[in-house]
């Protein structure tokens, strides 16, 4: 049995004529901010670490979140 084929990421060629695709600007996070979370919900940032990580507080659980997280949204 054969296993599909996995997707790549394309890689930019310098001699293309074609723009290189842009990347996005990471999202800052500062204490006080209102997130949410695909998987936990609605929370409120308590502390920044080192602008790699941060605490948020879900009401129920507060939890270590490591940035940039593609389910973490500002509000």
């Amino acid at each position: 049995m054969m296993k599909p084929a996995r997707a790549a990421t394309r890689r930019h060629l310098p001699t293309s004529p074609f723009r290189a695709p842009e990347a996005l600007p990471a999202e800052q996070f500062a204490a006080q901010d209102q997130v949410t979370h695909d998987k936990y919900g609605l929370g409120r940032v308590v502390s920044v670490e080192a602008d790699e990580s941060l605490i948020i507080d879900f009401g129920a659980r507060r939890v270590r979140i490591t940035t940039p997280c593609a389910k973490l949204a500002k509000l």
